[in-house]
């Protein structure tokens, strides 16, 4: 993710944000050349003030202040090419479902952001009815039964509404063990099942991964029974990235590519930030960084791992003066950055 500006006023803007302060400009987001730009009034339509010469509209989930991408003037009153995946959304005239459904959206407009950035191929359920990438947002039901779980399966991601209350994704995750749970975690995480049918499984390289990743026609039910049964071995970290990547292949593979899209995306904001990173009483510059390239455009993962472990101990050490937990509390083996690697030649080669 990166920052912008108010084509009007220069004010520095964020991803999300609606409306200029400065400025008083109305703000949209334009998929099409990856720019936020403040808009003018155009009768029932908007003009960009980048993009003049076209007149845009406002994806239909404006209305519920879900969304602030736009489509163009012709395709006024349709989704834009975020919401399009959306197949399954609450009931919002529950109380409180909006909140936390705006809270998703925010979530998946950050990842397909990040997958148009990639040039990753993004195929509706229309466009694709057996494999298109499409999401679910479900409450629980009202009145007790099993509650909503997150899940992939042939392109199609659900995910539990309740995750977005703070409370209740603190909850699981403690009780789970675990040491890091976001939404866009969740989305990134699910994904990675989405795009190793896509990529590895549908691409020709199934056996380039299994030497990678490990074998994985081993059961993958009995091997999450396995692992909530005994938990990770005790020297996981020593290969994967994450406790429960040791459960079977297949979520080895999705939490290393949720770490990736975590460490491109992050370093994207550093690069537009203009990070430095240099330690003032480190005696060698093992620990310093210039973030002053796109991390979409790097060749090797070294030169994205080398810039982007001098930001997490800086973050996380910026974190621990707040009282708050590690921003990024994982660390990178040589085999983990490895099957980062592979996750880069992988997405590289789309």
């Amino acid at each position: 993710m990166r920052l912008f500006r108010c084509q009007a006023c220069d004010q520095v803007l964020y991803f999300e944000n609606t409306r200029c302060e400065k400025s008083g400009h109305t703000l949209g987001f334009l998929p099409e050349v990856g720019l936020l730009s403040a808009l003018e009034p155009a009768g029932d339509l908007w003009q960009p003030l980048v993009r003049p010469d076209r007149q845009q509209a406002f994806c239909a989930n404006a209305a519920h202040q879900a969304c602030n991408w736009m489509v163009p003037a012709a395709e006024a009153g349709s989704l834009c090419l975020a919401c399009r995946h959306n197949r399954t959304i609450p009931d919002l005239s529950v109380p409180g479902n909006l909140a936390l459904w705006q809270r998703w959206q925010d979530a998946i407009h950050r990842l397909i952001y990040t997958f148009r950035r990639l040039g990753l191929p993004l195929h509706t359920r229309a466009e694709d009815p057996a494999h298109g990438l499409t999401f679910e947002v479900l409450a629980d039901p009202p009145e007790g039964g099993p509650k909503v779980m997150t899940g992939h399966e042939n392109g199609l991601i659900t995910f539990a509404l309740a995750e977005a209350d703070d409370a209740e994704r603190e909850r699981r995750r403690t009780s789970m063990g675990e040491p890091f749970r976001t939404l866009l975690g969740h989305v990134r995480h699910e994904t990675g099942h989405h795009y190793w049918d896509l990529l590895v499984r549908d691409g020709g390289r199934l056996e380039e991964c299994r030497a990678v990743f490990g074998d994985d026609s081993q059961d993958y039910g009995a091997a999450l029974q396995a692992y909530y049964a005994n938990g990770a071995p005790p020297d996981w970290q020593n290969a994967y990235v994450s406790a429960y990547a040791t459960a079977h292949p297949w979520e080895d593979f999705a939490e290393t590519w949720a770490h990736y899209l975590h460490i491109v995306d992050t370093l994207e904001m550093a690069a537009s930030f203009g990070l430095k990173v240099a330690p003032k009483v480190a005696r060698t510059d093992d620990l310093d960084a210039e973030i002053d390239f796109d991390p979409y455009r790097v060749e090797r993962i070294e030169s994205l791992v080398e810039a982007w472990l001098p930001v997490t101990f800086a973050v996380n050490s910026l974190n621990r003066c707040m009282g708050a937990p590690d921003l990024y509390p994982f660390v990178l083996s040589p085999p983990a950055i490895g099957k980062l690697g592979f996750i880069h030649r992988l997405v590289r080669g789309t």
